[in-house]
C-alpha cells in the first residue's frame, strides 16, 4: 500500500489511551509482537515499526531517499527507514497529526545500558517521542549474547507483563516533558527476576572496534564489531540493577544542556 492518505489508524475506541509501538528490531520481531500482544490490555494501539532491523540506527532521520509505507495487518505497518523516522511516519500520515497518549520503543533483543543508549534505535525512537512532547519508553531485554543474527534465546513475556504494568503507571503519573524512562529486563524466566530499581545511566566497557580487515584485492577495510567487556560497579546504576537480577528504570532528558556546567563555563575567557 503506498503512503498516501488511505494510510490510517482505525481507532475502535476514544476512551481507552492510544499508544504507539515501535522498535528497532523490525516489524517482525518476536519482542515487538509480545509488547503488543500485552499492551492491548492497556490502551489502543499502533505499530509502526521498521521494515527491516536498524539496530544502532542511533537517532539518524532518512533526509535523502524517499521513504516508503506498507500496512502489514490491520493498525500494523512497516516503515523502509529508521525508527526516528516510524515516530515521524506515525504522528503526520497514520495519526494525521494526533498525539498517542504514550510512545513505547521494543522489546528490544539485547541491552541498553550505560553507553549503549547513545547508539540505540530503540531508546532514539522514544527520545523522538519525548522531543515530540509525548510520555515515551524505551524496553530491552538484556543477553550475554547480545544482538547476534539466529539468537532466540531471548525471554520476552516477563518483560512484555512489566512493560504493561509500567506504561498503565506512565499513563496514570504522567512524565515531565522531555523525560523518557529507559527500561533494561534481564533476561531470565519471569519468576527469577527480582523487582525492579529506579537507577541512573552506568558506564559499560567496550574493545575490539573496529576490526581491520583485507579484501581479496588486498585492499584494507574495517569491521565494527566491538565486544562488550564488562561495566564499571557503580552502586545505583541499570549495569549494576540488571547484573543483580532487578529490572532497571533510568529516566533520561531529552535536553542534554549541562546546567551546572554551564555556571562555569560562563566564566571562561574566551
Amino acid at each position: 500500500m503506498p503512503l498516501d492518505h488511505k494510510i490510517q489508524f482505525e481507532r475502535s475506541s476514544r476512551e481507552r489511551p492510544l499508544i504507539l509501538v515501535t522498535n528497532d528490531d523490525g516489524v517482525g520481531s518476536s519482542g515487538l509482537t509480545s509488547l503488543v500482544e500485552a499492551l492491548k490490555k492497556v490502551g489502543e494501539v499502533l505499530t509502526v515499526a521498521p521494515a527491516s532491523e536498524q539496530s544502532t540506527a542511533s537517532h539518524s532521520l532518512t533526509l535523502h531517499r524517499p521513504l516508503r509505507c506498507n500496512e502489514i495487518s490491520k493498525n500494523m505497518f512497516a516503515v523502509d527507514g529508521t525508527p526516528t523516522d516510524c515516530i515521524n511516519i506515525a504522528m503526520n500520515y497514520v495519526l494525521r497529526g494526533k498525539k498517542p497518549d504514550l510512545v513505547f520503543s521494543g522489546i528490544n533483543r539485547g541491552p541498553n545500558l550505560g553507553d549503549d543508549i547513545h547508539y540505540s534505535g530503540t531508546v532514539s525512537a522514544a527520545v523522538e517521542g519525548g522531543i515530540i512532547g509525548i510520555p515515551s519508553v524505551a524496553m530491552s531485554v538484556t543477553s550475554l549474547e547480545g544482538n547476534i543474527p539466529g539468537n532466540n534465546n531471548f525471554k520476552f513475556e516477563g518483560a512484555a507483563k512489566f512493560g504493561a504494568k509500567l506504561a498503565a503507571a506512565v499513563l496514570k503519573n504522567k512524565l515531565p516533558r522531555g523525560v523518557i524512562l529507559n527500561v533494561n529486563v534481564p533476561n531470565v524466566p519471569e519468576n527469577e527476576i527480582k523487582g525492579h530499581r529506579i537507577t541512573f545511566q552506568g558506564k559499560k566497557n567496550y574493545s575490539n572496534m573496529p576490526v581491520e580487515k583485507t579484501d581479496p584485492r588486498g585492499g584494507k577495510y574495517y569491521w565494527l564489531c566491538g565486544e562488550e567487556t564488562g561495566f564499571d560497579s557503580i552502586e545505583g546504576s541499570d549495569c549494576n540493577a540488571v547484573s543483580e537480577g532487578w529490572i532497571s528504570i533510568t529516566p533520561v532528558r531529552v535536553d542534554m544542556t549541562d546546567f551546572e556546567f554551564l555556571k562555569t563555563i560562563e566564566n571562561w575567557k574566551i
